[in-house]
């Protein structure tokens, strides 16, 4: 029998995101604070024999709540990439059938492809034993995407620079929260381009984000500097909150580059029965969450 690993990559949640105006290399300096929560994509690993050329299958979960066409190249998923990468880490080929099962929006500011990635690397870590600490694979992870090297940790973190200087902090306690999945997709590069254009001058307010994330949380309280330039893009997002608006009757945000949004709520049947009366009177897919770890390994099957 092959070995088999089951691994499962979080959604990342902006509870706070500052944005600073791009460097002489186009890259946008943040300061965050981002939390890991219960929407998951899945990962299976099987350990194929040396000399076999890895395989990969990217397909939606049947519990996906909002679909589109997954018409990227395999060879540029982040989850390929990230097992290119840990292969050139430690010097030999890990050969390996992934399949990739998506909950997780594309272009919905949740970090789905980050996950995905984090999933790939502690999956390999456990399944050939390679012994490396999640600083190695975040280190490793990074250089692809700025939310990677916090998945890889997952939980809660002050997350500054590209997104490689990461400070782990204690999650809000019982955090709840509707994330609500508009049929808008925001990809991130135009979002950061009308961001440019509406705040050529932008720096980061890493204090701002700090006094958010050691205080009591509010639902008011969440701010994200791109949620201006991902409104003022795409006008159906701004009309979909406005019709969430009524039922909700309290903040919603928008994480990440967006087009997720979000509220924050009192407990979980606060948050599951908002989220039902989203769905049913609006028609656009809602779900309820909590904050979860980063790490999500099954036991190696043999």
């Amino acid at each position: 029998m092959r070995e088999r690993i089951q691994a499962r990559g979080p959604a990342k949640l902006n509870l706070a995101l500052s944005v600073a105006a791009p460097q002489a290399d186009g890259m946008h300096p943040i300061a965050s604070w981002m939390v890991t929560v219960d929407l998951f994509d899945d990962l299976e690993l099987t350990r194929l024999p040396v000399g076999y050329p890895s395989r990969y299958a990217i397909t939606w979960h049947e519990d996906a709540l909002r679909k589109s066409d997954i018409d990227w190249s395999v060879s540029k998923d982040l989850t390929v990439l990230a097992h290119d990468a840990l292969e050139r880490a430690v010097g030999h080929a890990l050969s390996v059938q992934a399949r990739v099962q998506k909950r997780i929006p594309v272009g919905g500011g949740l970090g789905g492809g980050s996950a995905d990635a984090a999933a790939m690397l502690h999956g390999l870590n456990r399944l050939f034993e390679l012994g490396l600490s999640s600083e190695e694979l975040a280190e490793i992870g990074g250089p692809l995407g700025s939310d990677i090297a916090f998945q890889v940790h997952g939980g809660a973190g002050i997350v500054t620079g590209l997104g490689e200087r990461i400070e782990l902090v204690s999650p809000p306690s019982l955090l709840h929260a509707v994330l609500i999945f508009p049929e808008t997709a925001c990809p991130t590069g135009p979002v950061y381009r009308r961001f440019d254009e509406l705040g050529p001058e932008a720096r980061t307010d890493e204090e701002r984000v700090r006094a958010l994330a050691t205080a009591t949380l509010d639902k008011d309280a969440p701010f994200n500097d791109l949620a201006a330039a991902a409104l003022d893009l795409h006008p159906d997002l701004q009309e979909d909150l406005d019709r969430i608006r009524p039922i909700v009757e309290q903040a919603i945000h928008v994480s990440g580059s967006g087009s997720t949004l979000f509220t924050l709520c009192d407990d979980q049947l606060h948050a599951d029965l908002l989220a039902a009366a989203i769905s049913e009177r609006l028609q656009i897919p809602a779900i309820s969450v909590q904050t979860a770890s980063g790490q999500n390994l099954g036991e190696i099957e043999r």
